[in-house]
């Protein structure tokens, strides 16, 4: 089974075809339903394994856009004791969906 290990926004992914998985939320123009991950920084298939210093020269990695999915939403509280000071901020992450289409290099 062919995979791949990429970097996006500092983290590192390792998938293969058919994968769905998360990375952070970003800018895309209209129209777009694909991205295409250029960091590739190994690739494993049938012509055996190639290692990327720091990445593998050609390589690419295109998915399919899913969407957008949001988080669970993470409460933070503050307080300060005996003053009366209470604070309740609530968070919630933004994310995109995509599935791995093809693994190429």
């Amino acid at each position: 089974m062919a995979y791949a290990i990429i970097e996006d926004s500092g983290t590192q992914f390792k998938v293969e075809a058919g994968d769905r998985f998360e990375i952070d939320i970003r800018e895309l123009k209209d129209g777009d339903t694909t991205i295409t991950f250029d960091k590739v920084l190994l690739v494993s298939g049938d012509a055996g394994v190639k290692i990327g210093q720091p990445t593998v020269a050609g390589a690419t990695v295109t998915a399919k856009i899913l969407g957008q999915i949001k988080d669970d939403k993470v409460w933070v509280e503050r307080f300060t004791r005996r003053k009366g000071f209470h604070r309740r901020v609530g968070h919630r992450q933004k994310y995109i969906g995509v599935q791995v289409e093809s693994i190429n290099g």
